[in-house]
């Protein structure tokens, strides 16, 4: 665990190779990051959180969350979440140091996210929703969650790692390296609370 705690606080995380299976570690240059007051929340995606649809809960169930952003998805067939990085993930959970944010409906969990807390520096690891069964967008809900709680208790850094058209819409940019270890630095500084 020592040496998984040493790579975040450096800015590296841990990736599978689905092809290879060997571990690999990662520090994308440019980093891409959500900015609190960036976050954009479109009107669909405003009404339904307006509309209460879901049960947001944080680690409830946190082995779960990360099998299921593991589970294969439309368009990927294979993904970089095996069952070492689980377990470290999952490790990091018991120590209090990595947190689930989860959207459930009817009782059963229909989306979320998971990441490395430190500090005030949260890394997001990933996130999913099952829209078959009732959870569309349910995954973006659990982003403002997660936004909206970590600005309440202080934190200044959502590291999600890589930018993808989906996080862009959503209002994440990237920045250099050499921002996102001044970044990182004062955000692990913090003292903050889950």
């Amino acid at each position: 665990m020592e040496m998984l705690i040493k790579g975040y606080l450096s800015g590296f995380f841990p990736m599978a190779d689905p092809e290879s299976g060997a571990l690999e570690w990662h520090c994308p240059d440019p980093r891409a990051i959500l900015e609190f007051e960036a976050l954009h929340v479109s009107e669909s995606l405003a009404r339904t959180i307006r509309g209460d649809r879901f049960e947001i809960r944080t680690d409830t169930c946190f082995d779960a969350v990360v099998a299921a952003c593991g589970e294969p998805a439309a368009g990927r067939t294979s993904t970089w979440i095996d069952a070492r990085i689980a377990q470290g993930c999952n490790e990091l959970h018991r120590m209090g140091l990595a947190h689930s944010v989860e959207a459930w409906l009817e009782g059963r969990l229909v989306g979320g996210l998971y990441g490395v807390r430190l500090g005030g520096a949260f890394f997001g690891e990933s996130m999913f929703s099952r829209p078959a069964i009732g959870g569309r967008d349910a995954s973006k809900v659990c982003l403002v969650w997660l936004v909206e709680h970590l600005q309440s208790i202080g934190a200044s850094l959502l590291d999600v790692q890589y930018l993808t058209q989906h996080l862009q819409r959503l209002g994440v940019r990237e920045i250099s390296t050499e921002d996102y270890e001044v970044r990182l630095q004062e955000a692990v500084e913090l003292e903050c609370v889950w």
